[in-house]
């Protein structure tokens, strides 16, 4: 079991609290087996290749101070952050450590770090925010989309002989290349999208029977030679929109239960992002009047954080940063300064939450927890119990702790603020009031209508 690390914190006055860190011994061991490695591949020792060098010969030539000093200062920032972040301290500058260098792995370890945090807010009245809620609407276009997707999916097939293709159309093709490569008897619905567009435009019409010729770009901006003959096509003749219809193709008795339930299904989606919405314009309103601002080393790591999931999400889908920087036409502090203003609204919404979860006394138990991995472990099919225990004895359930703490937090005041309609909030937000004739300042923070993540 992965034993966590022991730390106290004391606040101290101007905004400062000294964190006293107990470092578990395997970390430490694990810290000068790494600066080990590390100096042994860049120290110069005669006779030894770099990297080949034996612990007692480093030893004896540089020292076990030097190797510990490695250790714990190659180490202490990681160790540091952990404890902040286990302890919801969050830092606005780098910390001044203190501590005794150990003379052996063995050894217990502790450093004290002294470091200027993040003010606490104080929570505006949440309850007298009023925040905007746009009312779910159902399209009705979207309704009638569903039943004619579901009349299309269970459509007869007839055959079409006495005029061209045309879109919608099943066609059964041959489509080779200039090399002989390609597929025959290809079923395929025109108007898809699942050929390539030349090949679309090829067979539109064409008649069965009929080969047709076309060159296709290639990646390199060549053109090759094709050719694509329709061997067959195939009409989709559409059951009538009936009671029938929802027998066939549902569990349902009559159309009207059948359109109930996609207007259900439909409503279900559109309250969830509604709710969604409501409640991210909520803490954000709340972070607004309490005048929260997010600054220090928390806001420049969840930058960083968000731009390696950026950069990560652009090469899975084969895009260059440099492409994409092209194609969006900004440049890359343009990238980094919206992402940075991004994480500064998430650090700013985390403060905000705690500081309400302090006022209010929230706590979170580990029956909580546990219920709550047990709901994931289930949705995805795994063992609800061996998951529970991975996470408790790896120490991330105080992650999830701190996780359902803020939800907590977000639950109360969305719950306690007003719900307005949104018409009615952006006409108060356009009526005159004194303070709008105020002088810009350098303090103005981002309110909803800029942009945001779970």
């Amino acid at each position: 079991m992965v034993k966590a690390m022991g730390t106290q914190v004391e606040e101290l006055p101007d905004n400062k609290v000294r964190l006293t860190v107990e470092v578990p011994q395997a970390d430490l061991q694990h810290a000068v087996e790494h600066a080990t490695s590390d100096l042994a591949s860049s120290v110069k020792i005669p006779g030894f290749r770099k990297g080949k060098v034996p612990t007692a010969v480093l030893e004896a030539r540089i020292g076990r101070e030097r190797i510990f000093n490695e250790a714990v200062e190659s180490h202490i920032s990681g160790w540091f952050l952990n404890a902040a972040a286990s302890n919801r301290v969050r830092p606005i500058a780098q910390p001044e450590y203190d501590y005794a260098v150990p003379e052996s792995e063995d050894d217990a370890f502790s450093f004290t770090a002294t470091v200027s945090v993040q003010p606490k807010p104080e929570p505006a009245d949440w309850t007298q925010l009023d925040v905007p809620y746009v009312e779910p609407e159902i399209p009705q276009e979207v309704v009638d989309q569903e039943l004619e997707e579901l009349r299309s999916s269970v459509a007869e097939l007839t055959p079409v002989e006495d005029r061209p293709a045309r879109t919608g159309d099943v066609a059964v093709i041959d489509a080779f290349d200039e090399s002989g490569d390609g597929q025959r008897d290809l079923v395929v619905e025109l108007g898809t999208g699942r050929l390539l567009e030349e090949l679309e435009r090829a067979l539109i019409g064409t008649s069965p029977g009929e080969t047709k010729e076309l060159e296709l770009e290639q990646p390199d901006g060549s053109n090759a030679k094709a050719t694509v003959t329709l061997k067959e096509l195939k009409e989709k003749v559409l059951p009538p929109l009936d009671d029938e219809l929802a027998r066939a193709a549902s569990e349902f008795d009559t159309l009207d239960e059948l359109r109930a339930d996609i207007e259900r299904r439909i409503r279900e989606v559109l309250e969830e992002e509604a709710e969604t919405a409501y409640r991210a314009a909520a803490v954000d309103l709340l972070v607004e009047a309490s005048g929260v601002q997010a600054a220090g080393p928390l806001v420049e790591s969840r930058t960083r954080e968000l731009l390696n999931t950026f950069v990560r999400s652009l090469e899975r889908r084969g895009i260059s940063p440099d492409a994409y920087l092209q194609l969006s036409g900004q440049t890359g502090d343009q990238l980094v300064e919206r992402l940075r203003a991004e994480a500064e609204l998430s650090v700013a919404r985390e403060l905000i939450l705690e500081a309400v979860a302090d006022q209010l006394s929230l706590e979170v138990s580990d029956e909580e927890i546990e219920e709550l991995i047990r709901d994931q472990a289930e949705a995805h099919g795994d063992d609800a119990d061996e998951a529970i225990k991975q996470v408790f004895e790896g120490g991330a359930h105080e992650t999830l702790r701190a996780d359902l703490r803020l939800r907590k937090a977000l639950d109360r005041v969305a719950g306690d603020a007003k719900r307005v309609p949104a018409e009615v909030a952006r006409a108060r937000e356009s009526i005159w009031t004194p303070d709008k004739e105020s002088p810009p300042t350098d303090t103005k923070l981002w309110t909803p209508g800029s942009k945001e993540p779970a």
